[in-house]
């Protein structure tokens, strides 16, 4: 979001549309990994423009707008969003431990587990991060001796914990 809170800034209107493809250009290609940003919003404050109409013109006013987005965007802590799945695990009841085990290793969680009725299944949901997600099944099968079925979906994205500028923390 860009808001413009700005008092009396002369000729602001004339460079509306410069800044607003900054704003798109520098929203589309975030700073930390060139990826589209979410959740952010930029404030106007002040605007100090050149007096000369020549001078305020889109090949000045972009690249130095995407500039200030880019150093608002590093200085405001930043971080890192991360897809996640949501995981329907089919398995007997007594195979229910392995799962457990194999969520909690790659930072799963579970949120349902149901018994089926007149079986001895239980249907599990968890949320799984997409990162960890890469030899899941090749896991859970070992842990369950293959009698665990697991289906993945898209569910939603989650912030990541850690500070992406900081060297050795699972963002960076």
């Amino acid at each position: 979001m860009l808001v413009d809170v700005a008092k009396g800034v002369q000729f602001l209107n004339e460079i509306k549309d410069s800044f607003e493809a900054a704003f798109q250009w520098g929203t589309r290609e975030g700073v930390l990994c060139d990826e589209n940003m979410r959740g952010i919003r930029f404030n106007i404050h002040d605007v100090t423009l050149h007096t000369d109409a020549i001078h305020r013109g889109g090949g000045q006013i972009v690249p130095t707008a995407r500039r200030v987005m880019y150093a608002c965007e590093l200085v405001s802590g930043p971080a890192f969003q991360e897809p996640v799945f949501l995981v329907e695990i089919q398995c007997p009841d007594d195979c229910v431990g392995g799962v457990y085990q194999t969520l909690t290793q790659r930072r799963g969680i579970v949120i349902g587990e149901e018994p089926v009725v007149g079986t001895p299944l239980v249907q599990m949901k968890a949320h799984l991060p997409v990162g960890e997600s890469f030899g899941f099944t090749q896991d859970l099968r070992a842990a369950t001796s293959g009698r665990a079925f697991p289906q993945c979906v898209f569910s939603h994205w989650e912030e990541m914990n850690g500070n992406p500028l900081e060297a050795g923390s699972k963002a960076n």
